[in-house]
């Protein structure tokens, strides 16, 4: 305790004796002397112990209304220091409420009394905070339990705090303390960011017209931080239909994920909770494309949006039948060596080959019926090596049959565009 706090100590000791005899002998509060006071639920202390010498100084020898003079005056010039003589000190945090900051107790406090609790001057927290705060946030469609209730002390220090804004907590530790059943949702291996910091970036912590008092709906909010991906959807050909239709909530978590990108499982799991079919289809599939097999939807397509038809990364052409260029390609060589098709006769660009006879140029370099990747391959994953299509539409009634069978080295196809044929790249077959 330091020097002024045994000082105080000591004055109030002496000033206790002194108002309790005063008090005894004719009282503050009676039939002619502020006989209104001492009715309310809460009583200052003091005043209920009938020593209002505490606070008050008397300088005249008899009571000073006999007198007409008005000669009492608060005890250390008032002020937050004659609160705080008794008080624990409420002003030693970094941030300090104003009226605390400025010595003004009594601008919540009525020194007396009251019906409210820890003697407030108005009913609730939250109608005192509104004398000085705006009230507008109280229109909000979607309010923030504690301000709904008016208790704005859950959530803020109204004396003083070490954080910002007077709050209890810093950041998301604040809103822990309440939301506990949410925690293990933010401590995965992949949080957003905003998480990190803290939860106001997105929620508006006292109310909001949009659901979960975020700041905006949907995407919308996703966008005010994302701005690449809404420049890359708006100014797309091809918008990823769950992101056109719905938010970006149906394939990511807001708050944290064990899987990359904040998803909410693995990327093409993920996917197949619109793509039923396919995902069927590849679960019961022998052999799948690199990228299905690596749990890689991303190699071709783009989640958000593209220019390119089914939200590819780079053109790969609609159709089965057209002259071949490299650049119609360019999805593929990705991967795949861009010289695949460009060279009739090789021994090293392709295993599609009769001896030297590039097989890969021979399907594709055919003006106008070249054929495209697809009319061979499956896309995602086939039950045939090398994932070659069982089938193929032609028309619109016809499925093509392609029956193949890999071989040590080389193969046979049964197909109903051309006679059944064997290729073999050490013992090369006569057409």
């Amino acid at each position: 305790m330091n020097r002024a706090l045994v000082k105080i100590s000591l004055c109030l000791v002496f000033l206790i004796a002194c108002a309790g005899y005063a008090a005894a002998e004719e009282g503050c509060i009676s039939g002619s002397c502020h006989e209104k006071m001492g009715k309310k639920k809460f009583i200052h202390g003091p005043m209920g112990a009938g020593q209002c010498a505490i606070c008050h100084e008397q300088s005249a020898a008899k009571h000073p209304s006999k007198s007409g003079s008005k000669d009492f005056k608060l005890a250390f010039n008032g002020g937050k220091e004659l609160c705080f003589g008794c008080h624990e000190r409420l002003d030693q945090n970094p941030t300090v409420h104003k009226p605390v900051q400025k010595g003004d107790c009594i601008a919540c406090h009525d020194p007396h009394e009251s019906n409210a609790e820890l003697m407030l001057k108005a009913a609730t927290t939250s109608d005192l905070c509104f004398t000085c705060h705006e009230k507008k946030m109280m229109g909000k469609a979607v309010m923030h339990g504690p301000v709904a209730a008016g208790d704005c002390n859950i959530c803020h220090n109204p004396h003083s705090s070490a954080y910002p804004g007077l709050t209890e907590e810093k950041g998301t530790e604040l809103c822990l303390l309440c939301h506990l059943d949410r925690k293990e949702e933010f401590e995965r291996k992949y949080v957003h960011g905003p998480v990190k910091e803290d939860c106001h970036k997105c929620h508006d912590s006292h109310g909001s017209d949009h659901k979960f008092m975020l700041y905006n709906e949907g995407k919308e909010l996703c966008y005010t931080c994302h701005t690449r991906v809404k420049e890359l959807v708006e100014n797309s050909a091809f918008q990823h239909t769950a992101l056109k239709n719905g938010d970006c909530n149906n394939c990511h978590t807001p708050h944290s994920s064990n899987y990359p990108r904040q998803l909410k499982s693995p990327a093409r799991d993920n996917c197949y909770v619109c793509h039923t079919d396919m995902g069927a289809a590849i679960a019961s599939a022998k052999n799948m494309h690199g990228p299905v097999t690596q749990n890689d939807c991303y190699a071709c397509h783009d989640p958000h949006g593209s220019n390119y038809t089914m939200v590819l990364k780079k053109p790969f052409p609609e159709t089965f039948y057209m002259p071949y260029k490299t650049e119609n390609y360019a999805l593929c060589f990705d991967c795949h060596n861009k010289d695949i098709a460009l060279n009739q006769f090789t021994t090293k660009l392709t295993d599609f080959r009769n001896g030297d006879l590039n097989l890969h140029y021979l399907h594709v370099n055919k003006d106008p019926k070249g054929r495209s990747c697809k009319s061979c391959h499956e896309v995602h994953a086939g039950n045939q090596d090398k994932h070659v299509r069982k089938e193929v539409p032609f028309g619109a009634k016809w499925m093509l049959p392609v029956n193949f069978t890999k071989k040590t080295n080389g193969g046979s196809c049964v197909v109903g565009c051309h006679k059944p044929k064997d290729y073999d790249r050490l013992n090369p077959v006569t057409y």
